[in-house]
């Protein structure tokens, strides 16, 4: 699907056709689509072969006046009572006259400036526009990864009321989540810092102050996404000696409890052989006794080396 936009009294609006210095915003498109950007924009077919990879890497890309930049953009679901957070590749491509953006799925931060939520960006200043759009992503990672921290703080606090397997997977889950913003942002990065060393990119005065602004929001993201996955590697992994603590005290427990109630089997063993001449057979109490009497001391004993 294909749609267009144009900034018109300070708000981008959409609009029925192409005009110059409109953005194009295109979502899963298909064969016949591709063919009209390829012919009327003079985009070359690997271009959108790339972005319509789903496993395609950060990168930028420069053919016949077509600046091809592809970021990897966050993205939650919501599946029941769960959100998962993972990455899709988000192509940007900087022609003469306009801004295509190219993607799989739905994008909440495309979104956000084809509804008119982002004042003052101008889709006519394609380097500016572009910037905002790097801006709006790398905030965006800021806010899912605070998400991601109340939710651990959320997991941990149930975890220690107890260990369910439930709370574990959903652990394992942040992580997951944590290492494909940890390693999505790292590429981000790195793309954004050939921008700033190459000239594929036309950069004016006001563009260079907003670049900076956006590779501190990602360094910020990619060390916070570094610390989190610190601590929830940490927590992991004390979380998994705790349980193996229980485990064993659970097992020294029961295997003290099985050696106490051993006794009285014992006893009773010895004295229902039809043995003549052994000690009290003819009282039926004396071993009751003697087995109560030794497994008081075995319970004392246990008790002592902390086996109870």
């Amino acid at each position: 699907m294909i749609s267009y936009y144009k900034t018109i009294n300070s708000r981008i609006i959409g609009i029925d056709q192409y005009e110059d210095g409109c953005w194009i915003n295109c979502v899963a498109p298909d064969e016949e689509e591709i063919n009209y950007l390829i012919s009327n924009f003079h985009i070359e077919p690997d271009f959108l072969k790339s972005s319509l990879d789903e496993e395609e890497s950060s990168h930028i890309d420069y053919e016949d006046y077509v600046t091809l930049i592809i970021l990897d953009s966050p993205v939650v679901e919501r599946h029941g009572q769960h959100l998962t957070y993972y990455t899709v590749p988000l192509s940007i491509m900087i022609t003469e006259k306009c801004v295509i953006t190219v993607s799989l799925k739905e994008n909440s931060i495309l979104e956000e400036f084809s509804e008119g939520l982002m004042r003052n960006v101008k889709t006519e200043f394609k380097t500016h526009f572009v910037l905002h759009i790097m801006l709006r992503m790398a905030t965006k990672y800021l806010q899912y990864l605070k998400q991601i921290d109340k939710i651990t703080h959320h997991v941990e606090k149930e975890l220690r009321k107890s260990m369910k397997n439930k709370e574990l997977i959903q652990l394992l889950e942040i992580e997951k989540s944590l290492v494909y913003f940890s390693s999505s942002l790292k590429a981000n990065n790195i793309t954004l810092e050939k921008i700033t060393k190459r000239n594929h990119i036309k950069l004016y005065e006001d563009d260079q102050d907003l670049l900076e602004d956006v590779l501190t929001e990602i360094k910020q993201a990619v060390e916070m996404s570094s610390i989190y996955l610190n601590i929830l590697s940490g927590t992991m992994d004390a979380y998994a000696s705790i349980i193996s603590n229980n485990l064993n005290i659970v097992m020294k427990i029961l295997a003290s409890i099985t050696l106490i109630i051993s006794i009285p089997t014992v006893i009773s063993g010895i004295y229902g052989m039809n043995t003549p001449n052994f000690p009290m057979m003819q009282f039926w109490w004396f071993p009751v006794i003697i087995s109560i009497i030794l497994m008081a001391a075995a319970w004392v004993i246990l008790k002592k080396r902390d086996m109870m």
